[in-house]
């Protein structure tokens, strides 16, 4: 869970991005994030940058999940339909569509 600090509320360890306003990429803004510790963040930021934010690769990963999980429901005798798991991230990917829809943006439904 990210941690939010306020100007002046307490220690500041890591940006999300380092800011280019400092070659040592320190601080730069009214509210710093800490999203924890990475063993190459160069390559984490090239990747975000590059490749896609947290929730878009997030988001692929669920959709490539939810294809699998339903093309194995239509082979399987039922009992994956019946996993709590399963029907917890369906349900999941049901609350991710209903907010993206909210704001006008596509969104891949489970199949029920």
């Amino acid at each position: 869970m990210p941690v939010f600090k306020l100007p002046l509320s307490g220690d500041v360890v890591q940006s999300i991005y380092p800011s280019f306003f400092s070659p040592t990429g320190s601080q730069f803004g009214l509210v710093n994030i800490t999203v924890g510790q990475s063993s190459a963040p160069e390559v984490e930021r090239d990747v975000l940058s590059d490749v896609g934010s947290y929730g878009r690769q997030i988001g692929q990963i669920a959709d490539a999940l939810l294809v699998v999980i339903e093309h194995l429901e239509g082979e399987a005798d039922g009992t994956l339909e019946r996993d709590k798991a399963i029907k917890e991230f369906k349900a999941m990917l049901h609350g991710v569509a209903k907010v993206k829809e909210a704001h006008r943006r596509e969104a891949r439904r489970p199949r029920d």
